[in-house]
């Protein structure tokens, strides 16, 4: 009796577990159309409007981000401006990304762990980091699964899943658009 109790309740937090998880599978976006050149896309100014959703799906974050792109000795440099209308939260950051191969790429920031990694898939491009996130009075050390989708060549949105043990603690939200 005591195995089959424990077998159920094995089953069921494992399928509590896994509806707390989100995978996007990259392959389903290798032949949609328009392709996502992330270097064509961020050489120049980009605006963003993002939101930052906690686990319950409430808003702890709604900022602006304007983005200054250009291509130094083949890296990509984004020189990233934040403003919050809601909550607070980094006022810059500096991307230097580099392509190291046909469909992957590497990048780094000031407030980023180690090297992020990158992967285009037709349509979209995921960059995969960990950061140390303040939160109020603390920081944690979080995973970051970023998605980038085109809608056309000016247009484009990102999702990104923050993850802490393996689990989803809160959903980024961010619409771009190409300037001028």
């Amino acid at each position: 009796m005591k195995k089959i109790t424990l077998a159920a309740c094995t089953l069921l937090l494992t399928l509590m577990l896994g509806g707390c998880s989100v995978s996007v599978d990259g392959s389903n976006y290798e032949s949609v159309a328009p392709d996502f050149d992330i270097k064509a896309f961020f050489n120049g100014n980009v605006k963003a409007w993002g939101i930052v959703q906690n686990r319950s799906g409430e808003v702890v974050q709604r900022f602006m981000v304007d983005i200054n792109g250009r291509i130094e000795n083949g890296v990509l440099i984004l020189d990233e401006s934040f403003t919050y209308g809601v909550g607070d939260g980094v006022k810059s950051r500096v991307w230097r990304i580099t392509q190291t191969g046909e469909n992957t790429f590497e990048g780094e920031a000031g407030d980023i762990l180690g090297t992020a990694t990158g992967t285009s898939h037709g349509n979209a491009f995921n960059f995969r980091y960990q950061m140390d996130l303040p939160v109020d009075d603390t920081t944690y050390e979080v995973s970051f699964d970023d998605w980038f989708w085109a809608f056309d060549d000016r247009t484009m949105m990102n999702r990104s899943y923050i993850r802490k043990l393996g689990l989803v603690m809160a959903e980024v939200t961010i619409f771009m658009q190409r300037q001028g």
